[in-house]
């Protein structure tokens, strides 16, 4: 199928390019201040974060006791570390290699993969809607990875080799786990797997390699602001070992009606070191539908959301500022006095 238009962004300058001036100051551009302060990494561990066993999810000795683990993680978090998933280490070490070595192309090599006008793949940034908006302080590239059909020709075949084959190889695995990340969800709730096939179908899957430089003045600035993803589930690998992802507990998704939260989450920087992650997003397919999962709907628990074409899901999501979980509101269901639920 030829691809729908998902949205675009204004082309940007590079900010990696951008700091190789020594810069002192901020530039006005790039000056943030107005995001609540994140909750910060040392709460967070407080507050002890899920951790899900793969290896126990899929024995039939523990699973009973780690899918019920899982269910609160989704529930209470809508966020959890993933341990023993099997992607062999070796891949990831050549994927961070790769994704390290990407970002370090000449700037001559990167605008070969540049965004073009009217687009949102390629190296760049995103959601940029206005020359007076603020910007991240972050490089991204971003692509559709599957299916294979629906790939830019004049993205994926020109990266460099190996990464190109490892990318390809990571890309598979990591929609196998998401796959079956999905059905351990459809379980834990006591879904009809159809529901989760008739809006996954044959899937989505989009990658956003990520490049946050140091930055002279870290507390005015965002590496990415605050949000909720629009996939039905994001996998992020840490490329080094530089702390930057904070979260908040709230949020919701739309398949299973509120119960499963996607969190708000952000990207900080600091002003010693870069910091890179890959984020893979698993999303239902483009010719399909999304909405409350019927199965979830009874007199007691009504549908929050309408149902929607996912294609015009992502083309709203991606033709906006990036704030919050305010394109979620576009979907709340009204109730009798006008106001949504």
């Amino acid at each position: 199928m030829e691809l729908p238009r998902l949205g675009s962004s204004l082309l940007e300058p590079s900010i990696k390019e951008l700091t190789k001036e020594s810069l002192s100051r901020v530039p006005p551009r790039y000056v943030k201040t107005d995001h609540d302060p994140p909750i910060t990494s040392d709460t967070i561990s407080i507050l002890q974060v899920p951790v899900i066993d793969m290896q126990m999810l899929r024995s039939k000795e523990f699973k009973h006791i780690e899918l019920q683990k899982f269910h609160n993680a989704c529930k209470d978090w809508g966020f959890f570390q993933l341990t023993n998933h099997g992607v062999v280490g070796s891949l990831l070490d050549r994927v961070k290699l790769g994704v390290k070595e990407f970002f370090n192309l000449p700037i001559e090599e990167k605008k070969k993969l540049w965004q073009q006008p009217g687009e949102m793949e390629g190296f760049g940034q995103a959601f940029v809607m206005s020359e007076e908006q603020k910007l991240d302080w972050a490089d991204l590239f971003q692509l559709i990875s599957l299916p294979a059909h629906l790939r830019k020709p004049y993205f994926f075949p020109k990266f460099p080799l190996p990464f190109r084959d490892d990318l390809e190889a990571y890309s598979t695995e990591l929609n196998n786990l998401g796959n079956e990340l999905l059905n351990f969800m459809t379980e834990a709730l006591n879904m009809d797997p159809n529901d989760v096939k008739q809006v996954f179908g044959e899937g989505l899957q989009m990658m956003r390699m990520n490049y946050y430089p140091p930055c002279p003045e870290p507390e005015l600035v965002i590496g990415l602001a605050p949000h909720s993803d629009a996939s039905g589930l994001t996998i992020v690998l840490q490329i080094n070992e530089i702390e930057g992802l904070k979260i908040k507990k709230d949020g919701m998704w739309v398949v299973t009606n509120g119960i499963y939260p996607s969190m708000v989450h952000c990207a900080t920087v600091n002003s010693e070191k870069e910091r890179l992650s890959i984020a893979t997003f698993h999303s239902p397919s483009l010719d399909g539908e999304m909405g409350p999962a019927p199965s979830l709907l009874t007199q007691d628990t009504p549908a929050l959301f309408r149902r929607i074409k996912v294609a015009d899901f992502y083309n709203g999501f991606f033709s906006r500022e990036l704030v919050g979980k305010s394109y979620l509101d576009v979907l709340r269901i009204q109730n009798e006095d006008g106001q949504k639920d």
